[in-house]
């Protein structure tokens, strides 16, 4: 009995309470709760994404320079009705929008050769741009008979700059490759083939891209109209109601008239 009493453990070993064990599940349940807690704030709050995000809209004026004369805008996107639209393209005024509708437009992969690729007959690669329906120019080549700068071998250069508004516009970068441009709200951009050396403007399209950047507050003028509209309809309500008034006086005239050739006596129908 003294033996079984040493090794099995008395009632005080068995009345004792785990302690360790309950802390254990407690430790496990706190955990757990502050993972939920996390994933959820994670979830309702996530990080932000490169811009641009699906969603979004920017603007960025677009010109080309062949040989020292300034090209017109490109078309509409031939595409642009098919599903879904390209969520980079142009309307035709020398802007490009950046309308994302999924990711493969949106992010690192909103740049100036996305637009590129998504515009059928396009083309613009480091030392090649053809416009469609117009020949293509390579690095090297001279310019045709007739050009302003005839003669004189061009190169593709692509001018960019940040921003509409200073400092962004009085200082432009060059580029040569099309994917190195990511686009920015606001970008001016003009893609040229043109000697070395030579002066490259900023797009003509400009104004074009700050319309379509106010495209909301255009929007807005619309609504003035229709809140004086109320006016008119007050306007002509009095009309409606003088209109009510004298019916019921030429009613009157009328009963008044019709007795008299019952009675003989015309002066009566006078007052």
């Amino acid at each position: 009995m003294a033996r079984a009493g040493a090794t099995g453990g008395g009632r005080s070993y068995r009345g004792q309470m785990p302690v360790k064990w309950y802390g254990s599940l407690v430790l496990i349940c706190l955990l757990g709760v502050a993972l939920i807690v996390y994933s959820r704030y994670e979830r309702q709050h996530p990080a932000p994404s490169t811009q641009p995000a699906i969603g979004a809209h920017w603007f960025q004026a677009l010109g080309f320079d062949i040989c020292g004369t300034v090209e017109p805008n490109l078309p509409v996107n031939p595409n642009a009705s098919t599903s879904p639209v390209p969520g980079i393209r142009t309307e035709g005024d020398g802007v490009i929008q950046v309308a994302p509708t999924t990711n493969a437009d949106a992010g690192d992969n909103a740049t100036l050769a996305r637009f590129v690729a998504t515009y059928p007959k396009l083309k613009l690669a480091s030392g090649v741009v053809q416009l469609p329906g117009k020949p293509k120019y390579t690095n090297g080549e001279k310019c045709p008979a007739g050009s302003h700068d005839a003669g004189k071998p061009g190169q593709v250069v692509i001018k960019m700059w940040p921003s509409f508004t200073p400092p962004g516009s009085n200082n432009p970068a060059v580029f040569h490759d099309p994917a190195a441009i990511k686009l920015a709200d606001g970008q001016l951009i003009t893609v040229a083939f043109v000697p070395t050396g030579a002066s490259i403007p900023k797009p003509s399209s400009i104004t074009a891209m700050l319309t379509d950047r106010a495209g909301t507050a255009t929007t807005t003028p619309p609504t003035v109209p229709s809140a004086t509209t109320p006016t008119t309809p007050v306007t002509t309500t009095p009309s409606t109601a003088t209109t009510a008034t004298t019916k019921p006086a030429s009613t009157a005239t009328t009963a008044s008239t019709l007795p008299s050739p019952k009675g003989t006596t015309p002066t009566t129908a006078k007052p």
